[in-house]
């Protein structure tokens, strides 16, 4: 039998794995299914830590065949990976190397050198509003061109890390705007990548691809890769690279006043916010602007996140192997015995996270955490606090109040660092989605579909998915106020996000004619009528009965 369902494909990687994932969208209903699931190792090689971008591209034709096997007939691709780093390419076409990592050591010291020879600090936040990390791509590239890195000087193009594994598919190369917003050399304002930056690293506009925003197919697969895979020419989606872009179109919010923590190797807290947050304040606080969806900008600091736990993780060779368990046993210490601050450099890539929080610990003379249950506690309750303070900040220079936060992505599932947030914060807390990042790439691909209107469609939709949830919000109209059930509409269906509409007091007549234009403006289905004032009254709607009276033509 012909599969007549929609398959949108996902590519999600992040800094320790990846994932390919198949999402279908029907009638307003959501399901996702992972297909693959690799890890995305560091290559340690000559006193340089790299990835390894072919075997990201190979893991990704892997999931393309398995997809293909199973005869899911896709309508699009979408790949975001995190943030930063990029692939330089020859003029020939070629990948020069595998791109170097952000926790590579080489760009140590580097911001501060470039802020003293190239462009002064202020001038670059001023124009980019970017956080100041020392592995932002600007300090990577000068880094890599103080250093005679060959594979810079030989390069004719800078692609992104998702959209060299676009380009590596479809040989199109462009520069999505989400993850070119990363590199601290893009201007919100102007929504370009500076030249005058670009001039400092000895790079000009003509060595990146042409920017594209969210939700714009780059291309369609090659004839190469739909040989080794068994597709046709599938187009390649660009979603919001950046795999935060993603995950913030996730959101399942009501309305503009919420902050979000995206949750997992990095933890991201922010706004979404209409326009770029560039001022004397957000300087100070090192805040950052990155693209978002629809001409949006996200307003967040970076946070170490689980980043330090899972390190620790990999080193305790006691430690229960379930998080459940190893939590648990952590809950059972005293709280704030011992407290970190997750940003610290020293936790950026140790040869030992423990040695490091207990080096931390004893510097600072604080009782030193022994053993993962009370290490593990010292995470939790740092990040805990450290959440507190930014949210202290977002709420100074937010132009709303901040009563919510939505916790997405992996870290939404830890339920005592969840509970210690809502402890800490003083807010409501909603976790998940879990797959955030996933399904905000299969959203975007849905609305390059049509199948789709926006953000806030996509979040009604997405909404339904959390455990709990109603299914449905409905909009009861009085048909009997005719056309002033249009404002009433305009107004309720903004407050409750209404995914579907219930007319009542129909009578046949004309009197529901504003049935139409309520459903023409807002793209709502109506999914029952009511005829009378008794509860049997109500009926499911039937569009063609309806048209026969309203129009009075002839019963089919």
């Amino acid at each position: 039998m012909e599969n007549k369902r929609k398959y949108f494909f996902a590519v999600d990687l992040g800094a320790t794995s990846g994932r390919t994932i198949i999402g279908t969208l029907d009638n307003g209903r959501f399901e996702l299914e992972e297909l693959t699931r690799f890890d995305n190792n560091l290559i340690e090689t000559g006193g340089h830590f790299y990835w390894d971008i072919y075997a990201l591209y190979n893991e990704i034709i892997k999931g393309l065949k398995l997809a293909a096997q199973r005869q899911l007939p896709i309508c699009s691709i979408g790949i975001d990976t995190w943030g930063v780093d990029f692939v330089c390419a020859g003029k020939d076409g070629a990948l020069l190397r595998n791109p170097l990592a952000y926790r590579d050591p080489h760009t140590f010291g580097m911001m501060e050198e470039y802020f003293e020879k190239a462009v002064d600090k202020k001038t670059v936040y001023d124009t980019t509003g970017i956080q100041f990390m020392n592995f932002n791509s600007l300090f990577q590239l000068y880094a890599m061109r103080r250093a005679g890195n060959t594979a810079l000087e030989h390069a004719e193009k800078i692609l992104f890390v998702p959209d060299a594994l676009s380009y590596m598919l479809t040989g199109k190369m462009v520069c999505e705007y989400t993850i070119a917003s990363t590199s601290q050399m893009l201007d919100p304002k102007t929504k370009q990548l500076d030249e005058r930056l670009l001039e400092s690293v000895g790079l000009s506009r003509g060595n990146f691809g042409e920017m594209v925003n969210p939700a714009v197919e780059i291309g369609k697969l090659t004839e190469e890769v739909q040989k080794m895979t068994g597709l046709d020419a599938v187009p390649v989606i660009a979603v919001a690279g950046h795999d935060t872009g993603s995950a913030v179109a996730a959101v399942p919010a009501r309305d503009e006043k919420f902050a979000y923590l995206s949750s997992g190797t990095w933890s991201l807290m922010g706004i979404e916010t209409k326009d770029a947050i560039i001022n004397d304040l957000s300087y100070d606080r090192n805040f950052t602007n990155e693209g978002g969806i629809e001409g949006t900008t996200r307003f967040l600091k970076n946070i170490c996140g689980m980043w330090i736990y899972e390190r620790c993780r990999k080193e305790w060779t006691d430690a229960p192997k379930s998080h459940t368990e190893l939590q648990a046993e952590a809950m059972k210490q005293p709280a704030f015995r011992s407290i970190i601050n997750p940003d610290d450099t020293m936790f950026a890539n140790p040869s030992s996270m423990v040695e490091a929080i207990q080096t931390y610990c004893r510097e600072t003379n604080q009782h030193v955490p022994e053993g993962y249950a009370e290490i593990c506690r010292c995470i939790f309750d740092s990040l805990a606090l450290r959440y507190r303070q930014v949210f202290g900040y977002l709420k100074e220079m937010a132009s709303f109040p901040l009563d919510v936060l939505h916790i997405i992505g992996g870290g939404s599932l830890n339920n005592y660092l969840n509970q210690f947030t809502a402890d800490a914060l003083g807010v409501e807390v909603l976790a998940g989605p879990q797959e955030g990042t996933a399904i905000g790439n299969i959203m975007l691909q849905a609305k390059a579909a049509g199948d789709v209107k926006d953000i806030w469609e996509m979040r009604r939709i997405i909404a339904k998915l959390q455990p709990g949830a109603p299914q449905e919000t409905l909009l009861t109209i009085d048909a009997s106020i005719g056309t002033n059930a249009i404002s009433q509409a305009r107004e309720f269906a903004a407050a409750s996000g209404a995914s579907a509409l219930v007319l009542t007091k129909l009578d046949g007549t004309g009197k529901g004619g504003a049935a139409a234009q309520i459903q023409t403006e807002f793209k709502l289905p109506i999914l029952f009528m009511g005829l009378g004032e008794q509860p049997d009254d109500l009926q499911p709607f039937d569009p063609q009965h309806y048209a026969e009276a309203v129009f009075d033509l002839p019963k089919a």
